[in-house]
């Protein structure tokens, strides 16, 4: 054992010893924690020990606290790496297509095996993000609607998407809430056109109370940024993406060398 870990608080020692049960699969997913008092009798802690190990467990997603009932095992959280290899991934077909694995749990609302769910489509109401897409696509906000989406994987939100396109090529299964297979490939199958990557850039922020609330977060938690425009191959920009991933479910994967080179 590390010298941290001999000179690590109580709680996080014990902390560890849990997370270790967890990893080993001693304590399966969605099984319960010991109760409090046996934990104390276990390791011979008081209840306070017992109960900060526990916020740090909780803190780190291995854990779900359900007041009233106990301390329950999470399932895994699924990371999905993005990989963009900049020479040879021009197409836009949506980032669903092959960028997230299909879901398999049956409990997710209206949205599973990784599809999308519209949330929300309205004209630009003339925000500074409304502004700015239209600078984007060199048009004016008044001709831009906007839409709203949740992605979901499995059972859980994975990330919220804000696309803006002019209202002229809104497509009739674009223009009301409800789920779709994949909000890139509905527009360019309707509009009969091939979608490229113009540009794409990488941030993160805070989530702030509404992707909080869609995302089920809490507020202030990293989201990773995504945002860009897509073209038509002669250049004409399309659509503006903005989507917003919860940092903890993804990462993005810049491969500068193509496959085969070392």
């Amino acid at each position: 054992m590390s010298n941290h870990r001999r000179t690590a608080p109580i709680y996080l020692q014990l902390a560890r010893k849990i997370q270790d049960r967890i990893d080993s699969g001693d304590l399966p997913a969605g099984s319960r924690l010991p109760s409090e008092p046996e934990l104390c009798a276990e390791f011979d802690v008081n209840r306070l020990t017992i109960r900060q190990a526990v916020a740090e467990l909780e803190r780190a997603a291995s854990v779900e606290i359900r007041r009233g009932v106990g301390t329950f095992v999470r399932v895994p959280i699924a990371r999905v790496s993005i990989a963009v290899d900049p020479r040879s991934q021009r197409f836009d077909l949506g980032s669903l297509t092959t960028a997230v694995p299909r879901g398999t749990a049956a409990d997710a609302g209206d949205v599973a095996d990784g599809g999308e769910r519209i949330t929300a489509v309205t004209p630009a109401p003339g925000t500074p993000a409304d502004v700015g897409a239209a600078g984007h696509l060199r048009c004016d906000p008044a001709e831009l609607s906007r839409l709203e989406s949740v992605i979901v994987i499995g059972a859980e939100p994975w990330g919220v998407s804000s696309y803006w396109l002019k209202s002229s090529l809104l497509p009739e299964e674009l223009s009301a809430p409800g789920r779709v297979d994949n909000v890139v490939r509905v527009l360019a199958q309707s509009a009969g056109i091939v979608l490229e990557y113009d540009w794409r850039a990488f941030s993160a922020i805070g989530a702030d109370i509404g992707d909080a609330d869609l995302l089920g977060v809490p507020a202030g938690t990293p989201l990773l940024v995504r945002e860009g425009v897509s073209c038509t191959p002669d250049g004409e920009p399309v659509l503006f993406v903005r989507r917003r991933i919860n940092g903890e479910r993804a990462r993005f994967v810049l491969n500068f060398r193509p496959d085969g080179e070392g």
